[in-house]
């Protein structure tokens, strides 16, 4: 192999995305400036990351400031605006610690780490096992591939790692079943987002809040898709009825920032103690003031009140369009600004016309697409949006018919 001459590529990127013929050089708020000068109504928000759209000046600011004084000094040292960060978020949240990552992944990792720990700690290290559920996702690690269970994302990479089990999303009596002398915990998305903008029911999430308390369990809630403001609450988890004991944060924390966080009460984080886990680059600088830039924007005085306002906005005008165009859309489903359409024709179909609208979508599980608008967005680009969502759906229609009339 190493005497082979090298193959011409067309592009030296490893070809693990499918990624679309287009790119950018420039956003202002929820649009997005490709290379041809071509403006883009983004509705993907960098899949639920640039949550206050892009080159928010407030975030511009703090980066360029802190750029200037010091990137990263490792975790060797205090970190005086980490420490700030942490206690913002335990201050608006259950939690009473945080660790800070770069990753959605990461931030799952810590998580499972922390309720296996927390076990061990309570001298019970024979429970490592983790409930979770089908449809979720909840990261591209080994482990975490493993939580979700999806077959097609485990293929070809070795044995499974052990140690979770899946059940049926809503079946409390399936959860039951699960529990065993080797359980450790329950980890759930309060939306499955990746798995079709699913959810179950508040009760389903009470009852799992009473099982845990019950067999001593640790409650894990996945918020790296729905924290930060995506569901119209700063953390989704403030509807369900319930408080987590251990919570997993990212895409949006920084705003666009490479960030995530691992949150927990005092009493489920007992067992993470000097050298258990780490990071070399989490919570760096440049990150606490992302992070914190973020949250002085959504923790302002009605941030919250606009996201709701116009998330009931988007999903009427959906709905509309789905009682007009019922053989290209059959539902519309979410919370907040974590919206989805239920596709008719194929989702990628789907996103492809609205992409030559100028609006850009992302696909989920169950032919789902889903639109996922910064929380800053206006209700003017609202109607913006719903208008290139219709004049694909007409186009859509309209080649069915020519299809048809052809056959």
């Amino acid at each position: 192999m190493s005497n082979t001459a090298k193959p011409h590529l067309a592009s030296h990127m490893l070809p693990v995305f499918a990624r679309a013929d287009v790119a950018f050089e420039r956003g202002e708020g929820p649009w997005l400036i490709a290379t041809d000068g071509e403006r883009y109504l983004d509705f993907t928000s960098g899949v639920a990351v640039n949550a206050l759209g892009h080159a928010h000046p407030h975030l511009v600011a703090a980066l360029q400031e802190q750029a200037a004084k010091l990137w990263h000094v490792s975790n060797l040292f205090t970190i005086p605006e980490g420490e700030r960060l942490a206690a913002r978020l335990c201050d608006a949240s259950f939690a009473d610690v945080v660790f800070f990552c770069n990753s959605g992944a990461e931030a799952m990792e810590a998580a499972i780490k922390t309720a296996r720990k927390f076990q061990a700690a309570s001298g019970h290290p024979e429970r490592y096992r983790l409930i979770t559920f089908e449809g979720a996702f909840h990261g591209r690690t080994l482990a975490t591939l493993a939580a979700g269970g999806q077959q097609k994302y485990l293929e070809g990479f070795g044995p499974r790692v052990e140690g979770f089990d899946q059940v049926p999303l809503g079946d409390i009596e399936a959860v039951k079943k699960a529990i065993g002398p080797e359980t450790a915990g329950i980890i759930i998305e309060p939306w499955q987002g990746e798995g079709g903008v699913r959810a179950a029911d508040p009760s389903f999430f009470r009852a799992l809040r009473q099982l845990c308390d019950d067999n001593k369990l640790m409650l894990v809630f996945d918020e790296v898709q729905t924290g930060m403001g995506r569901t119209g609450t700063l953390f989704a988890y403030e509807k369900t009825g319930v408080k987590p004991d251990i919570m997993a944060l990212a895409k949006a924390l920084g705003g666009g920032f490479p960030m995530g966080a691992c949150l927990a009460t005092v009493e489920a984080a007992v067992g993470m103690t000097p050298g258990t886990h780490g990071s070399t680059f989490g919570g760096n600088l440049l990150a606490a003031a992302a992070g914190n830039a973020t949250l002085d924007i959504m923790l302002a005085p009605k941030f919250f009140e606009h996201v709701q306002r116009v998330s009931l906005l988007l999903k009427q005008k959906l709905a509309s369009i789905v009682d007009r165009y019922p053989d290209v859309v059959s539902d519309v489903r979410g919370d907040g600004l974590l919206i989805g359409l239920k596709a008719v024709v194929p989702a990628g179909d789907l996103v492809a016309a609205f992409r030559d609208e100028k609006l850009l979508t992302v696909g989920a599980g169950e032919n789902v697409v889903r639109l996922l608008p910064p929380l800053i967005v206006s209700e003017a680009e609202i109607e913006d949006g719903i208008a290139r969502v219709e004049r694909a759906c007409a186009k859509l229609t309209q080649a069915q018919m020519r299809q048809g009339a052809a056959s």
